[in-house]
């Protein structure tokens, strides 16, 4: 059975606030280990109304202590927005405290819009160039090795999570490649370059210390209702929230109400046809359907399924519901 798992924004619903959203995130985290989900992943995002995951590392902990067994990471680290040995820091921290337990999903986008990257990052590099040798630098801060070099952090040395890199184009598919690493790639929100993506990371996959054949796991949006109809109504607050992004009136994540009642332009329309065009709505066997194709399209190792509802309940329904219709095993 390919595992699925869970990709968390803590997301800020209309009506509620940022404690709201984490705590829903708690909630959510305790439901996917009893579900039998294999890991459940949060997302460093800034400035972004409708998602309260701008601190990962922090959340990760939290999550930690909220669990047992499920495998806790971020979807990940913004590794621009930080030198990487705080992020070295952060994360050997985790892995000496929750041993076995926690992924590091490295990226290369700010993760948010160029004047907060800038306050971010103190400096020009917006395009990310030094990525690369960032991420090697980080990994070397916390290999095991008998002399360690200086800078040292503590925990360090001998406390490396499992490192992936995530990305949305071949950038990071190449280098994951090379790097013998993990890749996840984002098809919830950039699904024209995965078969590229997906293929690029294979011809460059060299057999590395951290993993001897190539791990593949694909990100996808995913509401899963009782029926296909209630399913396309709840998808109407991801439709809304996305358009208001692209005009640049972000906010939390409305209600499907408030989105049934605006009335959009043949542009708008088109618009966000087209990027729910690769999400999975529907009923159970309809999700399942979608997903096997995916995984059969891409030969995927792993699935990461991104639920963005409104309503805690729902959300909660469509995560079992779709455990219950994949066959995971509670625990």
């Amino acid at each position: 059975m390919i595992p699925l798992s869970v990709l968390d924004l803590a997301t800020v619903a209309s009506g509620s606030t940022p404690a709201d959203a984490l705590r829903d995130t708690t909630a959510m985290a305790r439901l996917a280990e009893r579900l039998g989900f294999h890991r459940f992943w949060v997302a460093e995002h800034h400035a972004m109304a409708a998602v309260a995951s701008s601190a990962p590392a922090v959340l990760i902990a939290h999550l930690a202590n909220a669990t047992s067994t499920i495998r806790l990471g971020s979807g990940g680290v913004m590794l621009p927005n930080h030198a990487p040995l705080v992020v070295a820091e952060q994360f050997a921290t985790l892995e000496a405290l929750f041993a076995g337990r926690i992924d590091l999903g490295l990226g290369r986008a700010p993760g948010t819009d160029h004047v907060t990257a800038r306050a971010l990052r103190r400096d020009g590099d917006l395009q990310a160039t030094t990525f690369p040798r960032d991420v090697v630098e980080l990994i070397n801060y916390l290999l095991p090795q008998a002399s360690p070099a200086h800078p040292a952090p503590t925990p360090g040395a001998g406390y490396l999570p499992a490192v992936w890199l995530l990305g949305s184009s071949t950038y990071s598919a190449q280098l994951a490649g090379e790097l013998g690493l993990p890749f996840s790639f984002a098809y919830h929100f950039a699904p024209a370059m995965l078969d590229q993506a997906a293929e690029v990371y294979r011809a460059h996959f060299r057999a590395s210390r951290f993993l001897p054949h190539p791990y593949l796991m694909v990100a996808a949006s995913v509401i899963c209702a009782a029926d296909d109809d209630r399913a396309q109504w709840l998808a109407g607050s991801s439709a809304l929230n996305l358009l208001q992004r692209a005009q640049g009136r972000p906010g939390p994540l409305p209600t499907p109400e408030a989105a049934a009642e605006v009335e959009m332009s043949q542009a708008d329309a088109a618009f966000v046809n087209e990027a729910l065009a690769s999400h999975f709505i529907g009923s159970p066997p309809r999700v399942r359907e979608g997903l096997e194709h995916l995984c059969a399209r891409t030969n995927a190792d792993e699935i990461m399924v991104s639920t963005r509802i409104h309503s805690v309940e729902e959300r909660r329904a469509s995560f079992e519901l779709l455990a219950h219709e994949w066959g995971l095993v509670p625990t």
